[in-house]
């Protein structure tokens, strides 16, 4: 079986985390290897996060800078600031819709605009889509399924070695009854987007 390393970032509130466990839960579920972790966790809402779900028999969680075979981005200046960790000609998903970083909501730093964030994003990667998650949450029902928005567009994508509906299953099994119809609306919105 051919081997992914997926590496996740974000910032805190936005689902990074559920999202990792989502996207690991769906790849066992499947039948595959999954090894997973957070590697920077500050979760609380605007801290950076970062975590890993790795495919295809691996024994450490750990992805080293070039390694990622694929970048998910729920926050596009972290996305640009991760890039590093993606293999030249790897796969990237990138929310469009920013979630300035302290800084830049104090007006220390001018937030970029989103061209000026997606070139070299769309240099270094194979294929890079861009969507806009925040948008599809709002569209599905709740601002907060925005992760699952990424999740289904790189899933029509091809990125994952699993199809939509491995997602829409894991989405229904593992996630809170309440929350699941919003996610699935999400998930499909995502793909949706695409155009594909």
């Amino acid at each position: 079986m051919q081997r992914h390393r997926i590496f996740l970032t974000g910032v805190g509130g936005q689902g990074t985390l559920t999202s990792t466990r989502l996207l690991a839960l769906a790849a066992m579920d499947a039948g595959l290897d999954v090894v997973s972790g957070e590697i920077h966790g500050m979760a609380q809402r605007g801290g950076v996060v970062e975590s890993t779900v790795l495919l295809g028999g691996f024994t450490s969680p750990k992805i080293s800078p070039g390694e990622a075979d694929i970048l998910l981005g729920f926050e596009s200046l972290e996305a640009q600031r991760a890039l590093s960790m993606l293999r030249q000609g790897g796969f990237a998903a990138v929310s469009t819709d920013p979630i300035p970083p302290l800084s830049s909501a104090l007006e220390r730093e001018p937030y970029p605009p989103l061209e000026a964030i997606s070139a070299p994003i769309r240099e270094w990667a194979g294929e890079a889509i861009f969507i806009p998650c925040h948008a599809l949450g709002v569209k599905a029902g709740n601002p907060q399924s925005a992760n699952t928005a990424l999740l289904g567009a790189a899933c029509a994508a091809g990125a994952f070695p699993f199809g939509m509906e491995a997602m829409e299953a894991a989405i229904k099994k593992h996630l809170p009854p309440k929350i699941v119809d919003v996610n699935l609306a999400a998930l499909r919105l995502g793909a949706d987007a695409l155009g594909r």
